[in-house]
């Protein structure tokens, strides 16, 4: 056995050193050579928990040999979740605004059958939105993320908010979790506040929603242009068209139940009076009614002595308690008489005073619409006996003297006051309904102006303004709990729409272009009204 090792070992020490030798030469040349990693057995990649890839605020991406970042095939099934929520917030967020585009093209286009906008007018119109579509949803992901990620992010550093997204990403389909979040993006555009201010008018053949000639109870006759010598009527069948969103069908039933228990009041001057027949006539489909009953005495709405009329009306539909009233307040501001004594005394206008009656009755409304306007000039005010006043004295400022001055003051102080009010009364909704425009073309009133046009202004015109052109109304409840009841541009583009020269009580080369005819233009105030209550 010792010969045998003692053998063994003298042959074999060469052999051992040999294969040691070689052993170390070949592990040197693995080091040395990259290709020959190619013999290397494949391994199983790291596998991460689901726990721990929901708390990572981005997706890493492991470097590969190949210059351009790629995502593999187990990285893109690990992340789930937080990949697809950023591929899909992405492709949604911009197919959605072009399917939005092309149904807002779709139904414009409808409209063009009509015969009121071009064909090119559409082509333009649809371009222009799909270019806004790419300007607010480009391609990079990054502008597509959700406040919440956005916010983490940040948190990150810039260092994450750096890192370039996965090309694979781009192309990634839209999977079931995807037309879920369409559907709630669709939801939040619809609930978005809408502009009614912004759209044009279009033909309508379902218009008027009543008639001149049967709503006698309520329309005066010197408004009821179906009862005077006018022949063309083609100004009654015109519906205003919001241009980013459908404006709710008025329906009279509806108006009256969602005010059930409840009153409307309108305060202000003869354009707020033709705001509230309009309204009646409306609610009622023009018929008469005996479900509507005079409750004017509970508002002190009663014939004064010497007086041809009362201050205001107000009447409520029986079956759902809804009380609908007019108040005269031309200037929207306190007057009082002087002298109590003096049947010839001067008035005391006082700027920055609201009107008594809306001082005493405010807390029985739970819907206000406030307007003025065109009663403020001098040959008004000289003419009823006016004398501004201020801080309850007569007013030494010659700045507020300025007839647009005083006026800018009373708005703000109406809405001022209102909007303290506000707090004391939660259900309380009050409206600043914007001036509605003259049309005299050619001289005043009594000068010679007309606005005998038949074929209205408003073919083939949209407004689009964001901003009210009545700037002094809507610098007024900016900032406050009052909304605006914007209808001065859309109205300004209703000329045809005036008594024009068939009033009953016209003289030769007189002509009434601020009243309007009903059913008309003021219609469509009060069915903006009903959008917004």
């Amino acid at each position: 056995m010792k010969a045998g090792f003692n053998g063994l070992k003298g042959k074999e020490i060469s052999l051992i050193s040999i294969v040691l030798m070689c052993a170390t030469i070949i592990l040197w040349s693995w080091e040395k050579t990259p290709g020959l990693t190619a013999f290397l057995p494949p391994q199983t990649p790291l596998q991460l928990s689901s726990d721990h890839l929901a708390s990572s605020s981005s997706v890493k991406v492991l470097p590969a040999p190949d210059p351009h970042i790629h995502v593999t095939e187990h990285e893109s099934s690990m992340p789930k979740k937080k990949i697809a929520d950023e591929v899909e917030e992405q492709d949604l967020d911009f197919t959605s605004q072009t399917i939005s585009a092309q149904s807002s093209s779709g139904e414009s286009m409808g409209e063009s059958d009509t015969g009121t906008t071009s064909d090119t007018e559409h082509e333009e119109e649809k371009h222009e939105r799909i270019l806004e579509a790419g300007k607010s949803h480009g391609v990079q992901i990054s502008s597509s993320l959700t406040t919440s990620e956005a916010k983490s992010n940040e948190a990150k550093g810039k260092k994450n908010s750096k890192q370039k997204k996965p090309d694979l990403i781009m192309n990634t389909p839209l999977k079931s979790s995807s037309i879920i979040g369409k559907e709630n993006w669709n939801n939040a555009t619809e609930n978005k506040a809408c502009n009614y201010a912004k759209g044009k008018w279009v033909p309508d053949n379902n218009r008027p929603l009543y008639s001149g000639f049967d709503c006698k109870q309520w329309l005066s006759g010197m408004w009821a242009c179906r009862l005077m010598q006018r022949t063309d009527f083609a100004y009654e069948k015109l519906r205003w068209q919001p241009k980013d969103c459908q404006m709710e069908e008025f329906e009279g039933s509806k108006f009256l139940r969602r005010m059930q228990d409840k009153t409307l009041a309108f305060v202000g001057d003869s354009l707020g009076r033709q705001q509230y027949q309009s309204l009646m006539c409306m609610l009622t489909g023009g018929k008469e009614t005996n479900d509507v009953e005079d409750v004017g005495k509970e508002y002190g709405l009663v014939v004064a002595e010497g007086s041809a009329r009362p201050s205001g009306w107000a009447y409520r539909f029986k079956n759902t308690n809804s009380t609908i009233l007019y108040y005269w307040s031309a200037s929207l501001c306190d007057v009082e008489p002087i002298d109590v004594n003096n049947p010839n005394t001067d008035y005391a206008m006082h700027l920055d005073r609201p009107p008594a009656f809306l001082r005493q009755f405010l807390h029985r409304f739970n819907v206000v619409v406030l307007n003025t306007g065109h009663h403020w000039n001098r040959g008004k005010l000289n003419a009823n006996r006016w004398v501004m006043h201020v801080g309850g004295r007569p007013n030494t400022d010659r700045k507020i003297a300025v007839i647009w001055a005083a006026k800018n003051l009373t708005i703000r102080s109406v809405v001022s006051w209102v909007d303290s009010q506000l707090p004391k009364y939660p259900g309380l909704k009050v409206f600043f309904r914007t001036i509605s425009p003259r049309h005299f073309f050619g001289g005043e009133w009594n000068t010679g102006g007309s606005c005998d046009n038949t074929k209205p202004m408003s073919v083939g015109k949209e407004i689009l303004e964001e901003e009210s052109s009545d700037q002094v109304a809507a610098s007024a409840v900016k900032g406050t709990r009052v909304k605006l009841l914007d209808i001065t541009s859309l109205s300004q583009l209703r000329d045809e729409g005036h008594i024009s020269r068939y009033s009953l009580t016209a003289k030769p080369g007189v002509q009434d272009c601020l009243h309007w005819c009903l059913p008309g233009v003021p219609d469509t105030w009060n069915e903006l009204l009903f959008a917004q209550i």
